[in-house]
Parts: structure tokens; sequence; C-alpha cells
């Protein structure tokens, strides 16, 4: 038996918004969604998912959150480079631009349409 991937689960207090940000800006696809209203759903990009579900009020946010960079999530990409240049077409809103990283990654930083860091990043490294 083995652990086969991680999933994040975000909260989002308008579910249709948050599914239409990232399939409009993101390049994710509706993978599923339940109940009436839609209270719980997945999206997926190249095999990843994210899943959502539905708050009624949304949860207080460190007022640290941005200067110390506190990510909602770490995706790991193959190529990033070109994944930031669709992104930038896409007027998505930057955090952090693309940059080489100490840690032998480069990556760049979404802040997203509820206010999520999702860092973006490629390992450099040997």
């Amino acid at each position: 038996m083995k652990i086969a991937r991680t999933v994040p689960q975000f909260f989002t207090t308008d579910f249709a918004r948050t599914v239409a940000y990232y399939q409009d800006q993101l390049g994710f696809a509706q993978q599923f969604a339940y109940g009436e209203p839609v209270a719980y759903g997945g999206l997926i990009r190249d095999d990843q998912s994210i899943f959502l579900r539905h708050v009624d009020q949304a949860l207080p946010v460190p007022p640290e959150k941005f200067t110390a960079e506190y990510l909602d999530a770490y995706l790991i990409v193959e190529d990033v480079t070109p994944l930031f240049a669709e992104y930038e077409t896409k007027g998505v809103r930057f955090h952090r631009p693309l940059d080489q990283m100490p840690w032998d990654f480069r990556e760049f930083v979404v802040r997203d349409c509820d206010d999520r860091l999702l860092c973006f990043g490629e390992y450099t490294g040997e």
C-alpha cells in the first residue's frame, strides 16, 4: 500500500466564482460537483486535482499571510516558464513573479480570487 497523491481542499464562499476563476485563469477543468446547490467539487489539470468546499463565511486570514508568503499549495510542474507565460497572457494576479530560488526551484506565486497563494515551481537541481 502507498499514498498515490495528495489533493488540496480549498474553502470558498462563492463556489461558482472560484470554479470560473480556476477554469478561465488557471486552465483547470471542472472534475465533479456535488449537491444542490453545489457544496463540494473538484477541478483538474494535467491529472492533478484541487477540491473545493463551500463555506458560508470565509476563514480568518493571518495578517502576515502575504508578507510572510504563507502558501496554500505548492504545485510542482515540469516546465514552469511556459506556464508563467500562459498566466501572464490571461492577466493572472501574481504575488511573486517567476524567479530562480536558492533552494533549486524556479517558481512563481499566484494570488487567486479568494486570496489563496499558489506557488508553481520546477526543480532545477541535479
